[in-house]
């Protein structure tokens, strides 16, 4: 395959999509205003922690199929120009389009007749239409006519974005039925899968929002019922898999599993946007909001668990050494951004306990986004003498931790907090008896 692809934000969507389609033997070139991730991706490194991608850049840039720049003109020689630039929220907690324009803008001057291109941005539903395809046709040239444009929204979940990339159903919405046509076909040739041909792109907007309000509100059902496990002194591993195993439409019921709190950049502005959108509307929506509310609070729960259960041990938390694994807001990812362990942070340092902290994950320099405290530079030391070890992520580094080196490199009497190892129930029971009291959440 020869044909030309530019990729307009080299982030996290657009490293992952343009390393897999250079892979696929197109030619991908990056676009990105960051001089940093420009030279790392043309050094062969990826800018980004995602397992399988550093090897996935360094395998396309030395097979010449993949390069980085921050200028535009690469966009005149493409055949496909995908978007892939950030929507984040503002302060009043609506969407903000400004990147969104500005690429269109940029790309609008050097867009050419026959070119398709593809915005994969999260959006509000009508940005496509209403804000894209305007500024697009700024070059003279009308969409869905002279060049044809659709919406194809991100669905992958860190962690597993590479494999995601090529098995996941593809979702196409077109500003018309060829641009749809054109954006399904490119992807079914890319990737080989097969693509949800949607009405237009509203549709295919609307359905990526519809995805994460589901997935947040899962995850909120998960916590409410941890908090009322916790209550009734039942496990709520073993209620959610027993609920589970009820098979109901197309599909079984299925309830997520709970946690210390939900981040990134979808789950927690996603409902948002939905909310927003509906106020534009006359719709006052009350799920969005909520399952926003339940999940912001369990930093604060977590905080709770670990408090109280020093407390019962005579371990006041003022005094107490906390050790904090895990500042990344997902397993096995080294991302930040908006991770709920911040919030937890902020309130253990506001207690006055001693702290430390440790992801290996993590790019020291990200740490200071998340706490001021230095982190460790391995895991026995952020453990040593801890009152406290609580697993704020389930890096698999912490998994092969034994249970018998955890208690013994922790104080006596250790409380261990599973924010989301989710320990088993033999795992429990060897803490036990080696003397460590463990809490999790809903457990």
């Amino acid at each position: 395959m020869s044909a030309q692809v530019a990729v307009v934000g080299f982030g996290y969507v657009g490293s992952c999509v343009g390393a897999v389609l250079a892979s696929k033997k197109y030619q991908v070139t990056g676009i990105d205003p960051s001089e940093k991730v420009v030279s790392s991706i043309n050094s062969g490194t990826a800018a980004i922690n995602e397992p399988g991608l550093g090897d996935l850049v360094a395998q396309a840039v030395a097979d010449g199929h993949l390069t980085a720049t921050s200028s535009f003109d690469p966009v005149k020689e493409a055949d496909v120009v995908i978007v892939t630039v950030g929507t984040p929220m503002d302060d009043a907690g609506e969407p903000d389009t400004t990147q969104v324009s500005q690429a269109c803008r940029q790309v609008a001057q050097n867009l050419q007749p026959g070119q398709l291109v593809v915005l994969k941005s999260t959006v509000p539903p009508g940005t496509t239409e209403g804000i894209a395809q305007p500024i697009l046709e700024e070059s003279g040239l009308q969409a869905g006519k002279d060049f044809f444009l659709a919406f194809c929204p991100e669905r992958l979940a860190e962690g597993r974005a590479l494999h995601e990339l090529q098995v996941l159903p593809v979702v196409v919405g077109g500003v018309d039925q060829e641009s749809t046509t054109r954006a399904g076909d490119f992807w079914e040739e890319a990737l080989g899968l097969p693509t949800v041909r949607v009405s237009d792109a509203r549709t295919a907007e609307l359905s990526k929002l519809a995805d994460n309000w589901w997935i947040d509100l899962s995850i909120a059902m998960g916590n409410e019922l941890a908090q009322l496990s916790d209550k009734l002194n039942v496990d709520v591993l073993e209620v959610i898999e027993a609920a589970n195993s009820l098979p109901k439409g197309r599909h079984h019921v299925n309830i997520l599993t709970p946690s210390m709190g939900v981040g990134g950049s979808c789950l927690t502005k996603d409902p948002w946007f939905v909310h927003h959108m509906a106020e534009e509307h006359g719709l006052s929506l009350r799920l969005p909001s909520a399952g926003r509310a339940i999940n912001d609070e369990m930093p604060g729960y977590t905080y709770s668990l670990i408090s109280d259960g020093l407390a019962k041990a005579d371990k006041p938390i003022e005094t107490a050494k906390v050790s904090v694994l895990g500042v990344a807001f997902k397993n096995n990812t080294g991302d930040v951004r908006l991770t709920p362990t911040r919030d937890l942070i902020a309130l253990l340092e506001g207690s006055g306990a001693h702290l430390s902290v440790f992801d290996p994950w993590v790019d020291p320099s990200e740490f200071s986004y998340v706490t001021s405290v230095e982190p460790c530079d391995n895991l026995a030391e952020a453990i040593e003498d801890a009152d406290c070890v609580a697993f704020l992520t389930g890096h698999d580094d912490f998994k092969r931790l034994e249970i018998a080196e955890l208690a013994e490199l922790t104080a006596p009497g250790c409380l261990i907090v599973d924010g989301r190892m989710y320990f088993s129930r033999a795992q429990i029971e060897e803490m036990e008896q080696l003397g460590l009291r463990y809490r999790g959440i809903g457990r």
